[in-house]
């Protein structure tokens, strides 16, 4: 890890001590980190600075260990979160950290917010899960020598940050491939956010096992979701509505799913006699759906897990074994999904 230096009191940034020496914030990040390509000038005038403000340094690979981590979310309000923290929690207890859990909503100043309280109790860490940061947020997080793990990245990412994720297209091929093989030839799709790569990952699972079929996608078939059980709800109410309705739906997530059975229940239909339905992530309670779901199962928990060991890692001055992890996802299959009704 490079160098992280931290200012107890939160009243300056690192920003603020590049305005004031007139030099970027990596030239700063520089300075801090002992690098030798800064002219003798220009380091003089920004050690001064940092003198000037009280910043304390910690030495690279000092063995110093992590006390405490951020772990930041684009949303709370999902189960999703629960089982990620869950995992996040378990390895940070048994190592003795303290974990910071902050939302930011998507939005520039909630993310600016948090990045001013990062500062402030100097963290020694940050697991980003399914959100993305401003790029000049990021530049700051890598000029304060502050480690960062993304879990299921929001977008394409950053070159040089490690990523954890799950087989999201080996889940969605699964998932079809179960409904293919059960006789299903319509099969409605719920997606996902299509911003998300793991959304785009399960719908490309999901055309990969019909095109292998010899199905062409139909476009009809293929509504949009959020994740949440309302789309869920009004997606498979779409799909009813068509003069051709599938005999199956997929959808990208478990709470779709939900959602996707309480639009059937509203019309007197039933799961699976009427229509299978097949979710995403096995959250504990849909095993006590009605009927219990059939689903993916998304290592949730060890994501989190994971993630911690990584970022504690880099915290020490190591280096993960692999930049870019994905954890294997399982097809469960239970009461939610029959073969179709002869029509």
């Amino acid at each position: 890890m490079t160098a992280q230096e931290t200012d107890p009191g939160g009243k300056v940034t690192i920003t603020e001590i590049a305005r004031q020496a007139g030099v970027s914030v990596p030239t700063v990040s520089r300075v801090v980190n002992g690098r030798s390509d800064v002219s003798p000038k220009t380091r003089a005038r920004v050690e001064e600075l940092l003198r000037l403000h009280g910043y304390r340094r910690r030495p690279a690979g000092s063995g110093q260990s992590a006390a405490l981590l951020d772990l930041v979310f684009n949303d709370l309000d999902s189960p999703w979160a629960v089982e990620i923290i869950r995992g996040v929690e378990e390895v940070a207890h048994a190592a003795g950290v303290g974990i910071v859990v902050s939302a930011i909503h998507g939005r520039s100043g909630d993310a600016r917010e948090w990045m001013r309280n990062l500062r402030a109790r100097a963290s020694d860490g940050v697991v980003l899960v399914t959100s993305a940061l401003e790029p000049g947020l990021h530049e700051e997080l890598r000029a304060l020598g502050v480690p960062l793990v993304v879990v299921d990245p929001a977008g394409s990412p950053v070159l040089d940050v490690p990523t954890i994720g799950a087989a999201n297209w080996a889940g969605g091929l699964a998932a079809t491939q179960h409904l293919l093989a059960l006789g299903h030839r319509r099969i409605g799709l719920i997606a996902g956010p299509p911003r998300l790569l793991c959304s785009r990952a399960r719908f490309d699972g999901y055309r990969a096992a019909l095109e292998g079929a010899g199905i062409t996608v139909d476009d009809s078939l293929v509504v949009p979701g959020d994740f949440r059980p309302e789309s869920g709800c009004t997606g498979c109410t779409a799909l009813l509505d068509l003069p051709e309705p599938p005999t199956a739906v997929f959808a990208a997530s478990d709470q779709m799913a939900l959602g996707a059975i309480e639009a059937l229940r509203r019309r007197g239909l039933r799961v699976p006699e009427d229509m299978s339905v097949v979710g995403f992530d096995d959250l504990p309670e849909v095993r006590w759906s009605a009927p219990p779901l059939t689903t993916v199962r998304q290592p949730l928990a060890d994501m989190g897990k994971l993630a911690v060991r990584t970022v504690l890692r880099l915290a020490a001055g190591e280096r993960p074994d692999s930049p870019r992890v994905e954890l294997g996802t399982e097809l469960v299959v239970r009461a939610s999904t029959a073969p179709p009704a002869v029509r």
